[in-house]
C-alpha cells in the first residue's frame, strides 16, 4: 500500500508521447522533442538520452545550490552515461553518474555529492535501482 505522504507542488507537467520511437514527445505549449530508436541511424533523441540530461541537470542544479551555500563559485560537471543493456528481466538502464568538482579536495566534493543525492528528485527517484551508481571523481581524464 502507497504511504500518505503530504506534498507542497512546486511545479509540475505533463510530457506527451504518441509516436513511440517514430515521432516526437512533447510538453503541452513547450518543449518537443523530435524521437527515434537509439538502435537505428535516425534523427532523434531517445530515452536514454532523454534520462542523462535530466538527472545530469538536476545534479548539476543541486551541486549549483550547495556550491552557492558554501559560498563557491558553480563549478561542479555531472557527466551521466545510459546503457541500455538485456538483463534477465528483459531491457534495462544502467546508469552511472560521474561528477567532477575541481575548486574543493575530493572528501568535500564526496560530501556535496552525497548531500546532493538526497536533494535532487532525479537522483531520489533512481536511487532504489541497483543499476544506478554516483562517482565522484578527480578528473574526467580516466
Amino acid at each position: 500500500m502507497a504511504e500518505n505522504k503530504h506534498y507542497i507542488h512546486k511545479y509540475e507537467t505533463e510530457a506527451i508521447n504518441q509516436d513511440g520511437l517514430n515521432g516526437a514527445s512533447y510538453v503541452p505549449n513547450g518543449l518537443a522533442v523530435v524521437v527515434s530508436n537509439p538502435l537505428k541511424d535516425t534523427p532523434g533523441a531517445n530515452p536514454e538520452q532523454l534520462l542523462g540530461l535530466s538527472l545530469s541537470t538536476c545534479m548539476g542544479a543541486t551541486l549549483q545550490a550547495i556550491e552557492k551555500e558554501n559560498g563557491l563559485p558553480h563549478l561542479a560537471d555531472v557527466r551521466v552515461h545510459v546503457s541500455m543493456v538485456k538483463g534477465t528481466s528483459g531491457l534495462e538502464f544502467l546508469v552511472k553518474a560521474r561528477i567532477h568538482i575541481p575548486h574543493i579536495t575530493h572528501a568535500q566534493a564526496v560530501d556535496f555529492v552525497s548531500q546532493a543525492e538526497k536533494r535532487c528528485p532525479v537522483s531520489k527517484l533512481l536511487s532504489s535501482s541497483g543499476n544506478y551508481t554516483i562517482e565522484v571523481v578527480d578528473s574526467f581524464d580516466d
